[in-house]
């Protein structure tokens, strides 16, 4: 004990010394007591919405009803090579068999009385077309158009009282606006998924078609096989697009969907239902975009518009007084600053429109009016399809003068669209060009009604393809 207390007793006084000391040595010291690093706001005042403050149910009632089920059957014939005793036995005919190929999409409900917007690329070639509604009841779709230069179509089935999913103004849709796709991904019938705009105006090149129009409004919303022909909607339940494409190394959705503007959907719809074709406006000007690179080669200080390489010999541009080297900035009051911007804009007029146009000229702004053509250059609508048109299952148009050249002919007249008929069965698609019918040449539609209205045995067809490629057909 008293060796414990004695130990203790000692380490205190050698403490007391030991403050003592330092007290006189160092008599300004101080201790410094450390605070923790201010929290620094990367924005002030702004307070994050959260995703659950979006009410996407409303949107989703409104539309799941108005979007239907597609399904084709396209019947293909196989040619063997050899002969197999098994099949011949069964099926009779050994080096010929009819063989059912399957498809599925999906289709907007855009009329009371049935009549129904989806992909060209949906119902292409196909011979039965099922269509099945939300409520599961089923009829059978009539095609009454098609439109490949925006992958279009429009079919019908014969009901009323339909539920309608009313369009929305493209427009004025806007980047990072919420939008849900509706439609039949993987044959799962009614799904919604949820998305953002992510781009408009996106031309991503997977139409092939002459006049062409690609300008896509780009979503994240998750969009899959079976949601082509789909509807694109806003918050409100509006339609702003038809679903159409994706783009996937795997050909499943990795977050990128495209879908046609509604504003160019409703006009071709109407052009279908009205005429049975498209009634195309045509500006008539070759024209590139404007970038950086660009920009300082023809020594332009604004990035903004189109420029207009050189207006086509007598189109509507030349007649109004566009130039080479103007920029189109403006198409009746809406900016295009892209060449699919500025196709989109055009494609919602016909023929014999008129459409305002604001033009930079030697860095000058000013405004022309241009009256739209059609590709035979006049001003005229096309005439609905004839009766013979409709035996056949084709839509024809004359060749210009511009296709003339190009494909290095004298005459012809282009097979535009190839749906159910005497055509389509003997293997004619289109993008054919007939030159000659049993013998006679074919310059116009004149003509080629007349050969076909003058024999009533076997037509022999003569012609070629945009590629080159010269073939024949035969049909009774």
């Amino acid at each position: 004990m008293k060796n414990t207390v004695g130990t203790i007793m000692a380490a205190l006084a050698g403490g007391l010394i030991s403050l003592g000391i330092y007290t006189h040595i160092v008599p300004n010291k101080t201790v410094m007591q450390v605070s923790p690093a201010p929290v620094i706001k990367t924005s002030t005042d702004v307070t994050p919405l959260p995703i659950s403050g979006v009410d996407f149910t409303v949107a989703a009632e409104r539309t799941v009803n108005g979007v239907v089920h597609i399904k084709t059957i396209t019947k293909t014939t196989r040619t063997q090579r050899y002969m197999d005793p098994f099949e011949h036995f069964f099926f009779g005919n050994p080096f010929q068999r009819e063989i059912p190929q399957m498809g599925a999409g999906s289709g907007v409900i855009i009329t009371e009385d049935g009549y129904i917007i989806t992909n060209n690329h949906v119902i292409d070639r196909a011979d039965e077309i099922e269509v099945t509604l939300n409520d599961k009841r089923t009829y059978k779709g009539k095609v009454i158009g098609t439109d490949p230069n925006t992958d279009l179509a429009v079919i019908k089935i014969d009901e009323t009282g339909l539920p309608v999913v009313p369009f929305g103004n493209s427009d004025l849709v806007k980047v990072g606006e919420w939008v849900l796709a509706v439609g039949n991904p993987f044959n799962l019938t009614s799904t919604v998924t949820a998305g953002i705009v992510s781009a408009k105006g996106r031309n991503i090149d997977i139409i092939q078609e002459n006049y062409k129009i690609e300008s896509f409004i780009q979503t994240d919303a998750a969009v899959n096989p079976g949601n082509s022909g789909g509807a694109l909607v806003n918050i409100n339940g509006e339609l702003v697009g038809i679903n159409t494409a994706i783009s996937s190394h795997t050909g499943s959705y990795e977050g990128y969907a495209f879908a046609i503007p509604s504003n160019l959907v409703q006009k071709v719809a109407r052009d279908l239902i009205e005429f049975g074709t498209v009634q195309r406006g045509l500006l008539g000007v070759n024209i590139k975009e404007i970038n950086a690179e660009f920009a300082k080669l023809k020594g332009i200080q604004e990035l903004e518009g189109v420029w207009v390489e050189a207006p086509i010999a007598g189109g509507a541009a030349e007649e109004a007084g566009i130039r080479s080297g103007d920029i189109i900035l403006q198409v009746n009051g809406v900016k295009v600053n892209s060449v699919a911007a500025l196709q989109e804009q055009i494609g919602l007029y016909r023929p014999g429109d008129r459409v305002k146009l604001l033009i930079s000229r030697s860095g000058k702004q000013a405004e022309i009016v241009a009256v739209l053509k059609n590709k035979a250059g006049t001003t005229q609508l096309l005439d609905k399809p004839t009766e013979v048109n409709s035996m056949l299952g084709a839509r024809f148009r004359p060749l210009s003068e511009e296709e003339l050249q190009k494909y290095k002919l004298t005459h012809g007249v282009m097979v535009e669209e190839v749906t159910n008929g005497k055509l389509r069965n003997a293997g004619v698609k289109a993008g054919y060009i007939i030159t000659e019918i049993n013998g006679k040449q074919v310059k116009s539609l004149d003509d080629l009604n007349q050969a076909l209205n003058s024999s009533k045995g076997i037509y022999y067809i003569g012609g070629m393809y945009k590629t080159g490629e010269k073939v024949y057909y035969s049909f009774n």
